[in-house]
């Protein structure tokens, strides 16, 4: 019975816990995202994109980190795959057969801001997780970072 309980109350404690989670990481794509729009309108797009192929720690942390794409799906900045760079797969699926990228633009072109759900591989193991990315519009480009939710 005392093994029951213990079971019970350490499950809904870890429950609780992940929506306070999924919220912290969602915050930190928002001020990921920020901080990018912030240093994009001080130094310029040609700069951001600059710093972030450069992995500037500024742009890149634990939870998450910024991309910038432009309004045709070109790949302009990624701190973590630079064979992106200069890529457009606008027309490749998630694991789901989902447009993920066209619906960003899209999106972004239409609200300016917002957040797109997908399935996506996670390369810190390798399994195919729901992610969340976070993206706003700015001039001719969009600013995204992204958050994996598990499975």
């Amino acid at each position: 019975m005392k093994n029951t309980i213990l079971s019970v109350l350490l499950a809904t404690t870890v429950l609780s816990a992940v929506p306070a989670l999924a919220a912290d990481n969602s915050a930190a794509a928002i001020a990921m995202v920020d901080k990018g729009a912030a240093y994009l309108q001080k130094n310029g797009k040609d700069a951001l994109i600059k710093e972030v192929n450069s992995k500037n720690p500024e742009f890149i942390n634990d939870t998450t980190y910024l991309t910038v794409r432009a309004l045709d799906g070109t790949q302009l900045a990624h701190p973590t795959n630079p064979k992106l760079v200069g890529k457009n797969m606008v027309v490749l699926p998630d694991a789901d057969g989902k447009l993920f990228r066209k619906e960003i633009i899209d999106q972004a072109q239409a609200k300016g801001k917002g957040w797109v759900d997908y399935r996506y591989n996670n390369p810190a193991n390798g399994d195919i997780e729901k992610k969340s990315t976070y993206f706003v519009k700015h001039g001719d480009v969009i600013l995204e970072a992204g958050i994996y939710k598990g499975k």
